[in-house]
């Protein structure tokens, strides 16, 4: 049940398990095509780069958007859909004598043709090494930052229908597909999400998925899912509790070749709704509620 495993992995990043991706498996999935253009671009797929924080905004209790500064008329070589790895030299445990490299990956929120700038969206956890590293950062320190490494590889118009479903910052790479789709007239996707989180304070981006929603009434519908509403529920008029079997079949698209089924969020979430992906970080078999519902690795995407 979704609010149940959100709440047992609230201490733990929503990719945390990418952490691995180091070394020559991370080299490895690093999109080739994207080194011809990064002189035109900040990010390079091929080194570490060190970019400053230019500003810090807070969007929950424990979630922040990072701006950081991109040198002028450059866009970060992000595309849809792809992310970044970030690296730093920390303690991964108290014991630890030295300092050793910590890769961790994000999903920049800011659009692909944003010039001079990228944004972050961290949620700093307790046990978060890199989370808690990015929240320690000042206004004018740097980050080191590597990519893009290709995920899913949209083209507009692939899919008539794409079902999302979210928890916490798994909402970063579901929001770069939204952006593509509804900023783009030629792309007829229909687009469906359901987000759960813990409470209404913890929905990060609310306001903008809000507005887009309103924007494309007839192309992008969101449903929120919180485990506790204000006020008892009584103003609340989106899910409460665990996102069900029911609540996904009256809101996804029907499994076909025609529809997707897009998921992130922490791992819990991850083995109610999909399942995880396989240690070798392969998109694994298709377990949970999208199963029970007849999907199977065809039209589900794990990010």
């Amino acid at each position: 049940m979704l609010a149940s495993a959100v709440r047992s992995y609230r201490g733990y990043s929503s990719l945390l398990a990418a952490a691995a991706l180091t070394g020559s498996a991370l080299a490895a999935t690093v999109h080739a095509d994207a080194s011809k253009n990064s002189s035109k671009t900040a990010l390079d797929p091929n080194e570490f780069r060190e970019f400053k924080l230019k500003e810090k905004k807070q969007l929950t209790r424990n979630t922040y958007l990072y701006r950081f500064e991109l040198p002028e008329g450059q866009t970060s070589g992000i595309y849809t859909a792809s992310c970044l790895v970030t690296r730093a030299m920390l303690k991964s445990k108290p014991e630890d004598e030295k300092p050793k490299p910590v890769v961790r990956p994000y999903t920049p929120t800011s659009a692909p043709d944003a010039r001079g700038y990228l944004d972050l969206v961290v949620k700093v956890y307790d046990k978060g090494v890199m989370s808690k590293h990015i929240d320690s950062l000042k206004v004018g320190d740097t980050l080191e930052m590597k990519g893009p490494i290709k995920k899913y590889p949209y083209e507009p118009n692939c899919k008539k229908h794409i079902g999302m479903v979210a928890g916490g910052t798994g909402i970063a790479p579901m929001l770069q597909v939204i952006d593509a789709i509804l900023s783009n007239p030629e792309d007829k996707t229909q687009i469906s999400l359901v987000y759960a989180n813990m409470s209404e304070a913890d929905i990060i981006l609310k306001d903008q998925l809000d507005k887009l929603a309103a924007a494309h009434p007839q192309q992008f519908r969101v449903y929120y899912v919180v485990d506790k509403p204000n006020w008892g529920g009584l103003f609340w008029r989106g899910g409460v509790g665990y996102v069900t079997r029911d609540m996904l079949a009256a809101r996804l698209p029907a499994p076909g070749r025609d529809s997707l089924v897009m998921v992130c969020g922490p791992p819990g979430m991850m083995t109610a709704v999909s399942g995880n992906k396989a240690p070798n970080f392969s998109q694994g078999e298709v377990t949970g509620l999208l199963k029970e519902l007849g999907y199977d690795s065809s039209n589900v995407y794990k990010f």
